[in-house]
C-alpha cells in the first residue's frame, strides 16, 4: 500500500490528525494496534482546550460535543484547608469544554469511514524504517500476514510505550 501519511495510533491525536489531512485532501491512513472496542473501552478524562473544540467545528463532527459538553470557566485547587479559585476566562479570555477522551475519540472513528479516512484495526507488531529518509514505511502483521505501507511522511501518535517512540534515533531524541 502507498499513501502521503501514515499514522501510528487511532486515539484522538491520531484520529484527528486523519480528519484534519482528509479534510485538505493529503491521502493518509491510520494504523492501530487495538481494536475499537478496546480503544473505547479505555475510559479517559477529558479536558477539550478551544483550540481542540474549533478544530472539532471546522471538520463538522462537533454535534456530541456541542449537546454534552460542559462548558467551564475556570476549575478550583484544594489542599485540604483552602479552595482557590483559577478564573481560567478572566485570565485568557477563553472556556475549557469537559468531554470525555472516549466521547471524542468516538466521534472520530463514527465520523472515519464517511469521510474516507481508512483505519486499520488489530495491526500487530507494527514497526517503522527509514524514518529519516524520503521514503519512510511502516510495517505490521494483520491476520497472521505481514503488510508494509510506504508513506512520504509516518506520524507517531501511539504514546510513549508505542513503537514510533522506540524508532526514534538516539540522537535526535529528546524528553
Amino acid at each position: 500500500m502507498k499513501t502521503q501519511v501514515a499514522i501510528i495510533g487511532a486515539g484522538p491525536a491520531g484520529l484527528l490528525i486523519g480528519h484534519l489531512l482528509k479534510a485538505e485532501g493529503i491521502d493518509c491512513v491510520v494504523i492501530e494496534r487495538q481494536q475499537p472496542d478496546y480503544i473505547l473501552g479505555r475510559i479517559r478524562a477529558g479536558v477539550l482546550e478551544q483550540i481542540t473544540v474549533d478544530l472539532m467545528a471546522r471538520l463538522g463532527l462537533d454535534a456530541r460535543l456541542k449537546a454534552e459538553g460542559m462548558i467551564e470557566e475556570g476549575f478550583n485547587l484544594a489542599d485540604g484547608e483552602r479552595l482557590i479559585r483559577i478564573d481560567v476566562a478572566n485570565l485568557t479570555g477563553k472556556t475549557v469544554v469537559v468531554y470525555g477522551q472516549t466521547e471524542i475519540t468516538r466521534d472520530l472513528m463514527d465520523a472515519a469511514p464517511a469521510r474516507g479516512l481508512p483505519v486499520i484495526y488489530g495491526a500487530g507488531d507494527v514497526a517503522l524504517f527509514d524514518i529519516e529518509s524520503d521514503a519512510p514505511y511502516v510495517t505490521y502483521t494483520l491476520d497472521g500476514v505481514r503488510q508494509r505501507i510506504d508513506a512520504r511522511f509516518v506520524i507517531g501518535c501511539d504514546g510513549f510505550h508505542g513503537p514510533s517512540r522506540r524508532a526514534i534515533p538516539t540522537s535526535v531524541a529528546r524528553e
